[in-house]
């Protein structure tokens, strides 16, 4: 372990509240995490953190130290990012790649893009590792050091490169659905549809919002009788004539162009769902790394302009 590694340590353990998922996202073993976290609370001379079979939690004292550690983390990152841009740009992509996609995006193109972008930079003894799941968390709790999700980053440790930042929900519905059932007219008429809803984690994405002719925002509770926790599953069910869906544009461009799915309520705008390429610090962030992000967001905006 290097000089940084027990603050890297510390901040994953403080962020994630677990020593065994912190040890994970630095490649460790439990047992080593947790005697270097002993030795750096001996080193500095106060308990970083209050231990029980059931929870992890800071300390006052870890409270306190935290901000200090994520600044030397931050400075050390900022003098990589410069030593590393001094000796420039045309380094191609190498060692271990491991990166959290989201399941539909991931699988129909981003698995894809990947591939085609190593290739073209002609990476040198690349390791590509992809994880897919929905689940923003990974970055936290998995062995992953890159995620490409939707919404913005909700911890302010992450990193985002903007990858489609006026990327938006479209709602949608196969040609057969509609044939039954009608399109509906205004969002309040959802409620009388079969909606097929997503969850993420505990949550149930139901409440679909929408903004008028007018600029006016409009929620609409919908109910339904399928939900998923896999975005891809809930497109394969809106293509297969289940019900209407509520997908990011660019889950579903291919099935629009293609007359598989049909975009309801066009005069009404969906919910905004950028997607970003989000890193736990600075320093991983190479200028390889900044082409790939680069060459993703062009292929979005393709896919995005059919």
């Amino acid at each position: 372990m290097d000089r940084l590694a027990p603050l890297q340590l510390f901040v994953a353990a403080a962020e994630s509240g677990s020593f065994s998922a912190a040890a994970r996202r630095l490649d460790l073993g439990a047992v080593q995490a947790s005697a270097t976290i002993a030795r750096l609370e001996r080193e500095l001379g106060v308990r970083l953190f209050e231990r029980s079979t059931r929870r992890l939690r800071l300390t006052e004292a870890g409270e306190q130290w935290l901000p200090h550690a994520r600044q030397l983390l931050a400075t050390w990152e900022d003098g990589q990012a410069a030593l590393r841009d001094a000796a420039g740009e045309d380094r191609p992509l190498s060692g271990r790649l491991r990166v959290s996609l989201p399941s539909d995006l991931g699988r129909q193109h981003l698995w894809r893009w990947i591939e085609d972008a190593a290739r073209a930079d002609a990476a040198d003894g690349l390791q590509l590792e992809l994880r897919i799941s929905d689940r923003l968390a990974d970055l936290m709790q998995e062995p992953v050091d890159f995620a490409v999700r939707y919404g913005e980053p909700p911890d302010s440790s992450l990193v985002a490169l903007p990858l489609a930042p006026d990327n938006r929900r479209v709602l949608c519905a196969s040609p057969a659905y509609i044939a039954r059932h009608g399109p509906p007219a205004t969002p309040a008429e959802l409620r009388a549809h079969e909606c097929l809803r997503f969850v993420l984690g505990d949550s149930l994405h139901g409440r679909w919002r929408f903004i008028s002719p007018e600029s006016e925002t409009q929620p609409v509770e919908v109910g339904g009788n399928r939900v998923a926790d896999d975005g891809g599953l809930v497109r394969e069910w809106a293509v297969a004539g289940l019900g209407i869906a509520y997908k990011s544009r660019l889950d579903v461009a291919d099935d629009l162009a293609a007359g598989r799915l049909v975009a309801l309520l066009p005069d009404w705008q969906g919910e905004p769902a950028p997607l970003h390429w989000m890193a736990i610090g600075r320093h991983r962030l190479t200028p390889a790394l900044r082409r790939l992000a680069v060459e993703l967001r062009r292929r979005c905006d393709a896919l995005a302009r059919g």
